[in-house]
């Protein structure tokens, strides 16, 4: 992640105040006690590189791209959170895991 995003993401973060949350926040946790995790495929690249892409996303596609598997978690759970438009600042309490081998949900 970016400098410029963790300053940004840090600043809103100090500006709402510790114990508030963005709404996008909430919403993942409804998203997920209502439809279960997100299942996400792999489709590795010529140049070894891979594109994931959700499988039943029930408001569109979260597409992420990643150099190599070492930063696969790291992305996918970016990709999740911007998607529901929560700071990556907020990473630690979405608490978002993986489960099984391609499945990701609220924990």
């Amino acid at each position: 992640m970016s400098l410029h995003k963790q300053v940004k993401d840090l600043f809103i973060k100090a500006l709402l105040g510790k114990e508030s949350v963005p709404s996008g926040l909430v919403e993942l946790n409804h998203y997920f006690r209502f439809y279960g995790p997100i299942g996400f495929r792999h489709e590795k690249q010529e140049d070894g590189s891979i594109i994931v892409i959700s499988e039943n996303f029930k408001y569109g596609s979260i597409i992420t791209h990643v150099k190599n598997e070492t930063e696969l978690d790291e992305k996918i759970v970016d990709a999740i959170l911007t998607a529901f438009e929560v700071p990556s600042s907020y990473t630690k309490q979405a608490d978002l895991k993986r489960v099984g081998e391609k499945d990701y949900a609220f924990a």
